[in-house]
């Protein structure tokens, strides 16, 4: 069995500076499980424990979702949080797609996802980059370092966009260190028409 995963990678730019927003969590929320800088992405599908049969049908259905979709550029546009204030439970980073591509590219894979039998994706897509985990509801002074952090966290308009060309199938291996990704696939995206 193959803990499974379908997502978009980033840029050398955008890792550096998200691994200086990490460091700077880290130190104001150090409870907090906060990702390694290199393991970030942008996770389009989790689909969990899959035999070599369904690891099978996940590489065919992202390789027929990518063929769907041309390469398109995302930004990322700032710190958020998933939960109520004073028990968050993800510190995320927001990402901007103006074409919209990355929201189609989600769709055409859940739909060739689902062709092949994996059950429909329940919550919304919401494209965004986890950077951090929290397990317990946070004290005051702690709620007050998040929101200096959010405050103090701002994306430079000089950083670029990144180009997405691939759509890659992730394996995640857990740890007591965290989980370790490595890719099993990588599927180009459409080329664009001439």
């Amino acid at each position: 069995m193959t803990r499974t995963f379908l997502a978009l990678d980033l840029s050398p730019e955008l890792q550096t500076f998200l691994g200086r927003a990490i460091a700077r969590g880290a130190h104001l929320l150090p409870a907090a499980r906060w990702v390694e800088p290199a393991s970030l992405h942008v996770t389009l599908a989790f689909l969990g424990e899959l035999s070599d049969e369904q690891l099978a049908q996940a590489i065919e259905a992202g390789e027929a979702a990518a063929r769907q979709v041309p390469p398109f550029s995302y930004r990322l546009t700032g710190l958020g949080t998933f939960g109520p204030a004073r028990a968050p439970r993800v510190i995320w980073m927001g990402l901007e797609d103006a074409s919209g591509r990355m929201q189609a590219l989600q769709q055409a894979l859940m739909r060739e996802l689902q062709a092949r039998g994996f059950p429909p994706e329940e919550r919304p897509f919401s494209p965004h980059l986890t950077l951090a985990r929290l397990k317990r509801p946070l004290s005051r002074e702690e709620q007050q370092a998040l929101q200096r952090l959010l405050y103090e966290i701002r994306v430079p308009a000089s950083l670029p966009e990144h180009t997405v060309e691939t759509l890659d199938v992730m394996k995640s291996e857990l740890s007591r260190e965290g989980a370790h990704y490595s890719y099993l696939h990588r599927a180009r995206l459409a080329t664009p028409e001439e």
